[in-house]
């Protein structure tokens, strides 16, 4: 039996930081190097089909 996950386009950086199990700073950087980081007011939101694109850039 497969588990569907709902995964949100956008996250907060506790978040983020959980779903990619990395600490908080780490996401933070990583996001920002992506250019995934969007700023809503004070809110900082990290687009996650962004993240991923960069993410895949250090596969093996």
């Amino acid at each position: 039996m497969t588990k569907k996950v709902d995964k949100k386009k956008y996250v907060r950086y506790q978040e983020g930081s959980e779903i990619y199990s990395m600490s908080v700073r780490k996401f933070q950087d990583l996001a920002k190097d992506a250019g995934a980081v969007y700023k809503v007011g004070k809110m900082a939101l990290v687009n996650c089909e962004i993240f991923d694109r960069y993410m895949e850039t250090f596969k093996l």
